[in-house]
């Protein structure tokens, strides 16, 4: 049995399929069969062609059109017969192998194209995604497109990016199983939203586990079992049932008020990730969206998406939740998250470097894509627009001039827009929570972001697995920031929610509530749950519960 730390709930049963992310190392190489050489790059080229036409389609489905474009494009690459003639070129007057051929071409239209315009400096990226991709296969690689999965699987991986995520066929994924990260982690933040069980913290299983190894995914328990007997499977499978159970009974809750014992009415609101989220939304009986992370609709191609494209992503949820309340946060890339496409210099403490309003200030013209996109969108429903990572009152002052222009530029195009969507900001950073009575004057709510709160409150990389039981929402410090800002804004006559990780703790839940909080978003497997607890407490004494943990 292996034991990790147990980031969404459930059991899973399934096969595995290991996702490696090792570098191409390309040696340069001398051939003396030419013939067999450029039919290996050949049948290198048809192999690729094949896996590009099925991830086309399936992002055809998925995605629609605009994002289907991107493979298609992929495809005349490996038509085109500059660049393929001059690869084959190289491997017969060089005698190279054709890995190194390839790369040694695909670097030169690289140089060439990016002293080029933007289109063209574009076109340079998809050169080398499609050059990998014909590399995998030249060596044997295999080469794993999680959009097109066709069984179903838990996947074992050192970690889940973002993109890779952001692509998957949801349908085909039974659990998540990784190496690195903790319950703030990325793909465990994806998984719960997903409602898909997942592990994370498991040193070293991309080497013990291979594919095709049957396991047991206890998501409640963080055990995994490899492989397991016939009666542990029964076992596990007569849990699975009880599980299942307990959400059904559930259900009852749905169409139910979310209010104590005593007439406190709490907001209860879901996080999402893209407009494919908002059924499991709906069906939770969320009372709207608390969180929609709007980076993940930069993380499914390979160029940032259009004005139009996030305008129709925006208005598609506006429209479904509507007149229920959809808060759609800025674009937050950084940290954990990274854009391929977008060159950001590594860093060595990503998490506190350029990132979130800090990017999104300095490049300008994304931000204000973005802004236009969502004002655009906003006469559909009930929008408020929220900024992450604000750890200033100048940069929050920037952020809505900018926001400012963007409204002017529109009016004077005479396009439409909602006049009275709410501005929000999220307080992640411990400065701006120490700031908040000052911040509170210049926004219409506070939303706290506590995974990123807590680490930089307790000095803690919330994604080191190693140090993971340092990382703790109930930390005095965490508490007594929050009770600072939900006072400060309340005092102002102002809302304060939370759509942090801890926002659905059966354990925060009761202090949250003693403390004031009046917006609780979380993953929309959890909605119901939290209804049932919420209801069965009274708010006079969750208060003494908060009065005797603030007194410790």
């Amino acid at each position: 049995m292996f034991k990790g730390i147990n980031a969404s709930p459930g059991i899973s049963f399934g096969k595995v399929l290991v996702i490696n992310h090792d570098e191409l190392r390309i040696i340069k190489r001398e051939i003396t069969n030419i013939d067999e050489e450029t039919y290996k790059f050949s049948m290198a080229l048809e192999a690729s062609r094949v896996e590009l036409i099925k991830v086309r389609d399936r992002a055809l489905i998925d995605f629609g059109e605009d994002k289907a474009k991107i493979f298609a494009t992929y495809l005349l690459i490996l038509e085109d017969p500059e660049f393929i003639d001059s690869i084959i070129d190289k491997i017969k007057t060089e005698k190279v192998n054709a890995e190194y051929a390839l790369f040694e071409v695909r670097d030169m239209f690289i140089e060439i194209l990016s002293t080029m315009d933007e289109y063209m400096k574009e076109r340079a990226a998809d050169i080398k995604d499609v050059s990998g991709r014909i590399a995998r296969n030249i060596l044997g690689i295999k080469h794993i497109d999680l959009s097109c999965l066709q069984d179903e699987v838990i996947l074992v991986a050192h970690d889940l990016t973002p993109s890779e995520t952001a692509v998957m066929n949801k349908d085909k994924v039974l659990g998540f199983l990784t190496e690195v990260g903790g319950k703030t982690s990325h793909s465990a933040i994806m998984a719960r939203s997903l409602s898909i069980p997942a592990i994370v913290g498991l040193e070293g299983i991309t080497k013990q586990f291979k594919d095709g190894d049957y396991v047991i995914l206890n998501g409640d328990t963080g055990e995994v079992i490899l492989n397991p007997s016939e009666e542990i499977i029964q076992q596990y499978k007569a849990l699975r049932e009880a599980y299942t159970m307990q959400k059904k009974e559930l259900e009852a809750y749905i169409g139910r008020e979310t209010i104590t014992l005593d007439g406190r009415r709490i907001e209860l609101v879901g996080n999402i990730g893209s407009p494919k989220d908002v059924e499991a939304l709906l069906n939770s009986d969320a009372e709207g969206v608390g969180l929609y992370r709007t980076e993940f609709l930069y993380m499914q191609g390979d160029n940032a998406p259009t004005e139009d494209q996030q305008f129709k992503a925006y208005k598609v949820v506006l429209e479904a939740v509507n007149p229920k309340p959809v808060i759609i946060r800025t674009l937050d890339i950084g940290g954990d998250k990274e854009l391929p496409y977008m060159k950001i210099t590594p860093e060595s403490n990503p998490f506190l470097g350029y990132r979130a309003i800090r990017l999104c200030l300095d490049q300008k013209d994304i931000f204000k894509t973005q802004l236009r996109a969502l004002l655009r969108a906003s006469i559909y429903g009930n929008l408020k627009i929220m900024f992450p990572m604000i750890s200033s009152l100048q940069e929050l002052l920037d952020a809505k001039a900018i926001l400012a222009e963007v409204q002017n530029e529109l009016h004077d195009e005479n396009i439409n827009y909602a006049k009275d969507f709410g501005i929000g900001m999220m307080i992640e950073v411990p400065s701006a929570a120490i700031i908040s009575d000052i911040l509170i004057n210049h926004v219409d709510f506070f939303s706290i972001g506590t995974n990123d709160l807590i680490q930089y409150t307790c000095a803690v990389d919330r994604m080191n697995e190693k140090i993971s039981h340092l990382y703790d929402p109930m930390h005095p410090a965490v508490i007594r920031l929050i009770k600072l800002v939900i006072d400060n804004a309340h005092k102002h006559g102002k809302w304060v929610g939370m759509c942090g990780e801890a926002a659905a703790d059966e354990k925060m839940i009761p202090l949250l509530l003693g403390l004031g909080l009046d917006e609780f978003s979380m993953s929309t497997g959890s909605i119901l749950a939290s209804r049932k607890l919420i209801c069965s407490l009274t708010y006079t004494d969750a208060q003494k519960i908060t009065a005797e943990f603030l007194n410790f």
